[in-house]
């Protein structure tokens, strides 16, 4: 940040202490950030890590922060507030966005649910701020970098239709172990909601739903074997701003081979299951362990003939391990997962923006150069 922000960030996990943190080593100028959680004890820890890991000097302080109802201190700090960095899990982001509206604050979140996504964009299309939606990693990252190896690609080859966008991310541990060959580096309800629920694809140029788990395929990236799978949420409004442009388009989550076995096993016994989604993450954790020495795995290709009708392609593929930020060691899904938050927080706090914004209206080359970007993921 150039100047002086007062930031409020909802949430006191791993990826709200990681916004806390990079903004207040990485800005020129440091912000105040507020973290406000339903339990005060929890955003009190943050606070506390976050002054303990900083070098630089900053203002962060703690407030509790109620789902259904602001108490005047909250009121306080919402009404002094410039921005409202959603860190919550993705069925509050609605309320969140209601209370970023009603204060007249910009609103930047991470979520990849698709429902409570629409549901965003209604309420702040006529918004007086900024909203920009679904800029963590996948979705957010991912879709920016292949959104602009698509029209680098239509440009350089002199076209205007590909036919192919793939893009794939993985937030996978060092090792893995059977027969899950997995462990969770980051929520696990988010994991047994994008393998549960349905996932949008382009296909045949038209925009369309496949049922996740339904089209594994191997990929090797820089010599290592990775199984692949349709997972829902990943795209964001690529789907929307391609079609017709874009003959096949889809997201993967990336696995250490034999972990979509597991889980295809796991599956069969819970279809009937009243809800699905809770019983699998009920599975899974019980389980698979929680990992902190994590990598990011990310790979984004685009296929298509050129103006002459040779067939051509371009990938582009990156590997991320944690990070040292200030006095801590961030894990790789967090420092992943922030940037793209905070850069989104940087072009809303520096424009006159004004209602919603997806990822396909994100100036591509701004951002993926951007001062809190860049660092993590390095050059395009």
């Amino acid at each position: 940040m150039n100047k002086h922000h007062n930031i409020i960030i909802a949430g006191a996990g791993g990826i709200a202490q990681a916004v806390g943190l990079i903004m207040v080593e990485w800005s020129n100028v440091a912000p105040t950030i507020f973290i406000g959680n339903r339990t005060l004890s929890k955003a009190q820890s943050v606070v506390k890590w976050i002054e303990k890991g900083a070098t630089n000097a900053g203002t962060v302080k703690a407030f509790e922060l109620n789902q259904n109802e602001l108490d005047e201190e909250a009121k306080t700090i919402f009404r002094q507030g410039d921005i409202l960095l959603d860190c919550l899990p993705g069925s509050i982001a609605p309320k969140m966005a209601n209370y970023a509206k009603k204060y007249s604050l910009h609103y930047a979140n991470l979520t990849e649910y698709v429902d409570e996504t629409d549901q965003i964009m209604d309420l702040a299309k006529d918004a007086e701020t900024g909203f920009i939606l679904q800029t963590g990693l996948a979705p957010g990252y991912i879709n920016v970098l292949a959104h602009k190896m698509f029209q680098d690609f239509c440009h350089d080859f002199n076209v205007d239709k590909v036919d192919y966008l793939g893009l794939r991310v993985g937030a996978l541990t060092i090792h893995a172990t059977s027969p899950h060959f997995y462990g969770f580096t980051w929520s696990p309800v988010g994991v047994a909601t994008e393998y549960v629920k349905d996932a949008i694809v382009l296909r045949n140029f038209k925009k369309t739903t496949l049922p996740s788990l339904s089209q594994r395929a191997q990929l090797i990236i820089n010599g290592v074997t990775y199984e692949e799978d349709l997972t829902s949420g990943g795209v964001a409004d690529l789907p929307d701003a391609l079609a017709g442009r874009v003959r096949i388009l889809d997201y993967k989550t990336l696995r250490h081979p034999g972990h979509y076995e597991w889980i295809a096993n796991q599956m069969k016994n819970i279809r009937n299951t009243k809800d699905i989604i809770l019983t699998l993450q009920q599975i899974m954790e019980d389980q698979i362990p929680h990992v902190d020495d994590d990598q990011i795995i990310i790979y984004a290709a685009v296929e298509g003939k050129d103006s002459s009708g040779i067939l051509r392609k371009r990938e582009a593929a990156k590997q991320i391990f944690p990070q040292l930020v200030g006095k801590h060691r961030l894990r790789a899904i967090q420092v992943t997962t922030a940037v793209p938050l905070i850069q989104s927080a940087q072009l809303l706090l520096e424009s006159n923006l004004k209602g919603v914004f997806l990822q396909s209206q994100i100036a591509p080359d701004k951002f993926l150069t951007g001062s809190y970007v860049k660092p993590v993921y390095g050059e395009v």
